[in-house]
């Protein structure tokens, strides 16, 4: 906490805010309808860029032991996917898994709210050989699948699965970022908001996600393997439940970057909405892991170049969307000091340049910028069709790619 607080009094959140304005007005020439820059997105840039200076300075630094089994690992990694031709075809790196027709599921209530909460067994396994298999194995709380299900009773209604963010898969949390009572009473749709893997219930560590960016590299890789399996399994259900065949996925930050790469996996579905999505996760560690921690890495011999390479398997940029370009939904905070606007840039143009829409707000100004994130939604979701027109509100201070 000691370097945090010596960030933050040196003015290291305020000078990473100036650079924004920079970076703003170059991105303007580049990108569709991004705002220009203004008082109020300045200050929710300087909340971002206090709040990634608190968590780096919050981060696990690994010992020079866990350094070399994370270097070993994704060495061999390197070796094994490319002689099995992941590198070359990530698509291939995801076994299908089985269907999924039953699950456990009892009633509960949250922030006024009842809903099922389901559970099954997952099975998914990461490949035999693979590097880190046993130590994902020996994980027990993954073991089970979780999801959040809000559902109209006797009605055929279309379906929404929203996959959360870093840090959550609560029910108070997911139901707040996702707007869920808008979502399942004003718009009418059922909602089910499966738990990742690492998150939640499912957690190995004190806090939500942990292990997900702060342990063994492939860890990452088998959590966001595991999340893709997962997620189809929860389509297949739905898809024999009534109203199934009305289907889109919805998910923000970390969320939005896994709905990104299901794209990849799943052509019949009515819509994909990727919000404040990475796609990168190994470019995300270069840009917010320590300074200390990131020399410590390359001292011991770890190479990005090894580490981007396998998690290619994993990339969004690594599979060709399945769903349909006019099914395809990008938004964005003009103001995002955690996901980088190149980011957006590129998978933007990996997806053919669909809809993207900007919001004037920052990461964490997400979570209240409600009536912006609605009328952003509901425009993707009559877009698409999932949505019947005149559902919802319509769309304001944004505008189309």
């Amino acid at each position: 906490m000691l370097s945090a607080a010596t960030d933050l009094a040196l003015g290291r959140p305020g000078a990473r805010t100036a650079l924004y304005l920079l970076e703003s007005w170059w991105a303007k020439s580049r990108l569709p309808a991004v705002p220009s820059p203004s008082l109020g997105l300045v200050a929710k840039v300087a909340a971002d860029e206090a709040f990634r200076t608190l968590m780096v300075a919050m981060s696990h630094l690994p010992s020079r032991r866990e350094l070399v089994v994370i270097r070993d690992e994704l060495e061999r990694a390197a070796e094994l996917f490319g002689e099995r031709g992941w590198q070359d075809r990530p698509q291939a790196y995801h076994v299908e898994p089985p269907g999924l027709s039953s699950v456990l599921s009892r009633r509960e209530r949250c922030w006024g709210l009842d809903y099922d909460h389901i559970r099954f067994v997952s099975g998914y396994e990461p490949h035999e050989g693979e590097p880190g298999r046993e130590r994902w194995l020996s994980y027990k709380p993954v073991r089970t699948a979780h999801a959040w299900v809000l559902r109209h009773r006797g009605h055929a209604r279309p379906w929404l699965v929203c996959v959360h963010g870093y840090r959550m898969g609560f029910p108070l949390a997911d139901f707040t970022a996702f707007r869920a009572r808008w979502l399942h009473e004003e718009l009418g749709l059922n909602v089910v908001i499966p738990v990742l893997p690492l998150h939640g219930e499912r957690k190995i560590g004190k806090r939500s996600g942990d292990g997900f960016f702060t342990a063994a590299f492939m860890d990452t890789v088998h959590a966001e393997a595991q999340a893709i399996w997962d997620l189809r399994r929860i389509l297949d259900w739905i898809r024999g439940q009534e109203g199934g065949e009305r289907l889109g996925v919805y998910g923000i930050s970390l969320g939005g970057y896994t709905a990104a790469l299901l794209a990849g996996f799943d052509g019949n579905l009515d819509c994909i909405v990727a919000g404040m999505p990475a796609i990168s996760l190994t470019a995300l560690l270069r840009i917010h892991a320590p300074k200390r921690l990131l020399r410590a890495a390359e001292a011991a011999g770890i190479r990005w170049e090894t580490a981007e390479t396998v998690a290619r398997v994993i990339s969004p940029l690594g599979v060709r969307p399945l769903v349909p370009r006019e099914r395809r939904f990008l938004f964005a905070g003009a103001a995002d000091r955690l996901i980088p606007r190149d980011h957006i840039e590129r998978l933007w143009r990996h997806w053919e340049r669909p809809a993207l829409w900007w919001f004037e707000g920052s990461h964490l100004s997400f979570t209240w910028e409600t009536d912006k994130i609605n009328s952003l939604l509901a425009r993707a979701l009559r877009q698409s069709g999932l949505l019947r027109l005149g559902a919802g509100a319509e769309p304001v201070e944004s505008r189309a790619a």
